[in-house]
């Protein structure tokens, strides 16, 4: 499976100074903090370029600058409320996630992703029986580990703040010892050309070992998600089997995706 930039390394170092801090941002929320050598190196510019967008960044009130990086001001607040970085669309991922709980049978095995979608996933699943579910997502596992019957594992790894989540290679080694029925997989960005995308590298060996534990792969996006390339690429579209989102999907969108064998769930 190929996880690689989005961009090539022409359009990556030609990228303008207001997208490329967009980008950073993106990075940051993911992951909580960032070096600024990984940065440098992540978007092909010198680490004086990311100093001086990572102090544009500060400057604005979204990040605070440290010896060597930048971490989100929004972590201390946001890991003592237990609760999600990314709150938008909401109403949209809540008709998601209830179409996707009505797909899981009581018995069943699943995995459930990290994030906000997934986690309204989560939430319609507490009225099941006998799930046996594997989750990289604290916040997750909370929901579901106090469900009598429920089973709830969890991998190792390094804790990553705004996802409430665990990643690393202990969870990847994790993964590649399991098998699911189901996978509810979340993701930045879902384009015909550029596949599934993320805002950093961290999470991709992960993912890719979620997509190998389980018979069949739902992509849960809302549609504001459509045709939105984010940094790096996890892999084509082959990787998924269904595709739930909602009705702001076009026509022609949906008919690409089905053209190219992906089951589309419209959540209304």
């Amino acid at each position: 499976m190929e996880t690689k930039p989005v961009e090539t390394r022409g359009e990556m170092t030609g990228l303008l100074s207001e997208p490329r801090r967009r980008r950073i941002l993106d990075w940051i929320q993911e992951e909580g903090s960032a070096r600024v050598r990984e940065l440098a190196a992540a978007f092909q510019v010198s680490e004086a370029t990311i100093r001086q967008d990572l102090e544009r960044l500060e400057g604005e009130g979204l990040i605070t600058r440290e010896h060597g990086g930048a971490f989100l001001n929004t972590v201390p607040a946001q890991v003592g409320a237990m609760t999600l970085h990314h709150q938008d669309n909401m109403e949209k991922k809540r008709r998601i996630g209830a179409l996707a709980a009505s797909l899981v049978h009581d018995g069943e095995t699943l995995i459930l992703d990290a994030g906000t979608t997934t986690t309204e996933v989560a939430t319609r699943l507490v009225a099941r029986r006998n799930l046996t579910i594997i989750t990289n997502a604290l916040n997750i596992a909370l929901i579901l580990g106090a469900v009598p019957g429920f089973a709830v594992h969890m991998p190792g790894g390094q804790f990553k703040a705004p996802t409430l989540s665990l990643s690393g290679d202990k969870s990847v080694d994790y993964f590649r010892n399991i098998f699911a029925g189901k996978l509810f997989l979340a993701t930045a960005g879902v384009g015909l050309e550029a596949g599934l995308t993320y805002p950093s590298f961290a999470d991709l060996q992960l993912k890719e070992a979620m997509i190998r534990a389980a018979s069949r792969v739902y992509l849960v996006a809302d549609s504001t998600k459509i045709n939105k390339a984010s940094l790096t690429r996890l892999g084509s579209l082959e990787v998924i089997h269904s595709f739930i989102t909602d009705d702001g999907i076009s026509d022609a969108d949906a008919k690409e995706f089905e053209r190219r064998g992906i089951e589309i769930l419209i959540a209304k």
